[in-house]
């Protein structure tokens, strides 16, 4: 059923890298940056390293759902363009923005209570402190990060992601020198540790969201899309972008929460454990992220065929982005199995015992590998759902197997003690079963129905 709708075309596979390249590099900055800053810490030593990993996770958690609902204007930008509505695509940001500007009071409340969770999770108190810290910087620029969030979703969607790799590459090429001298304290700095990669951040998002302005307020871009006439509220593509990106925003949050909740389970077993999951995530990352990129551009091509009415295009979109993301991630996941040993070593601090978590390490590298091309699986299928605006689907399907793990990791981790391992093995299966559950929908083709399709479109 699905494999015979599929075919590939070659200006299908050039039109798609042509967006998702630059939104791969975009991505993959975003993940160096990360990256970076958590290596940083392991050189303090394991507890800065896992630290980093605690702040940064409940971080996300804070904004997840406003970073899902606002990350829709990547599809409803797409859908007026496809359309032929250019003069809606800036509305988009627009109501973006004030949705976030709204919500600003609401940021300070959700700071005040998710800073008190580390102490209630059984982290080391030296640990907790850490945690608060980096979680608390980060939060104060909250407003700017979404509003980035926001205007480079919009560009994704119009199909300029070459501005998105840019913004985003000055953000990282800003981060990392800034983020290695208030860290170690060089160049006349104190030695800030984990406040200065927090503040190194925020930095980097500023300019970046200013690049992104300069380039949104362009002449060229100003007049094609008439921007000068965006800025006011319109309620229809409020309400539209609230009943499509509303349930992106619900999927992202609960399922982050029970990510969120899972993390700090694992890390309930020690610091070995800790700093083994802070490891292997940062690889994971340095894999996931990028084939973000991907999924931002098939969101991208299947949200224009869906507003063009050409659904005879969207097999093609479905069958270049199998065959990128699939080979992708295939390569990560043999280097991944067999390098697995060297790239934990990456993280071995310059003092101390190193064997344990070297051990634990190399095993959930094994697990990493073996969901790589699921992964794959996941965000090709979820940006074909997610472009044509089955969002809610997506929501429930999501979550329900989020949380359905988070239970049975509650009695392998805390009931029955399995240990780490059992608790690793479990997450993995999770993963394989989306893949599974996407795949089966996507086949399915209720996302295909044309008066399904005409009430993603109306306002």
């Amino acid at each position: 059923m699905l494999l015979q709708r599929l075919h590939f075309n070659r200006d299908t596979m050039l039109e798609l890298l042509k967006i998702a390249l630059p939104m791969v590099v975009s991505q993959g900055a975003f993940a160096v940056m990360i990256f970076t800053d958590r290596y940083f810490m392991s050189q303090i030593d394991p507890t800065h390293m896992a630290a980093a990993l605690g702040g940064g996770v409940a971080t996300f958690f804070s904004f997840c759902f406003f970073s899902g609902l606002l990350s829709y204007a990547n599809a409803m930008a797409a859908q007026y363009l496809g359309a032929g509505e250019l003069h809606k695509c800036p509305k988009v940001v627009t109501q973006g923005i004030i949705l976030t500007i709204l919500c600003s009071p609401l940021f300070v409340v959700i700071t005040y209570f998710v800073a008190g969770i580390f102490e209630g999770m059984g982290h080391d108190a030296r640990q907790v402190e850490l945690e608060r810290s980096y979680y608390l910087i980060l939060m104060l620029g909250v407003v700017v990060t979404l509003s980035k969030i926001c205007i480079s979703s919009y560009f994704a969607g119009i199909g300029r992601t070459y501005i998105v790799m840019i913004s985003d590459v000055c953000g990282l090429i800003i981060n990392v020198p800034l983020c290695y001298i208030m860290v170690f304290g060089k160049l006349g700095f104190p030695a800030l540790g984990i406040v200065g990669a927090g503040i190194s951040t925020i930095v980097a998002t500023v300019i970046a969201f200013f690049l992104f302005v300069c380039f949104y307020l362009a002449k060229e871009h100003r007049e094609k899309f008439r921007v000068m006439d965006s800025f006011q509220l319109n309620w229809g593509i409020l309400r539209r972008f609230l009943r499509l990106g509303f349930p992106s925003g619900m999927e992202l949050f609960l399922n982050v929460a029970a990510f969120n909740l899972f993390l700090l389970m694992f890390q309930s077993y020690g610091v070995v454990q800790g700093a083994s999951a802070a490891i292997v995530f940062n690889w994971d990352i340095l894999s996931f992220v990028p084939m973000i990129g991907l999924n931002i551009g098939v969101i991208s091509l299947i949200g224009r065929f869906v507003g063009a009415n050409d659904m005879e295009r969207t097999n093609e979109v479905i069958a270049a982005g199998f065959i990128m993301g699939i080979t992708y991630s295939a390569i990560l996941a043999i280097i991944y199995i067999t390098f697995r040993y060297p790239l934990v070593e990456v993280f071995a601090p310059p003092q101390g015992d190193f064997s344990e978590i070297r051990e634990l390490s190399a095993f959930m590298m094994v697990g990493l590998s073996s969901y790589a091309m699921a992964d794959a699986i996941i965000l090709v299928s979820g940006g074909v759902l997610r472009g044509a605006g089955d969002t809610r689907w997506l929501m429930t399907a999501s979550v329900t197997l989020h949380w359905a793990m988070l239970v049975a990791q509650y009695f392998i981790i805390l009931v029955f003690e399995y240990g780490p391992r059992a608790s690793w093995l479990t997450f993995v299966a999770l993963i394989l079963a989306i893949a599974v559950v996407y795949l089966a929908r996507l086949r399915g083709g209720i996302w295909r129905d044309p008066e399904r399709l005409r009430m993603v479109m109306a306002e």
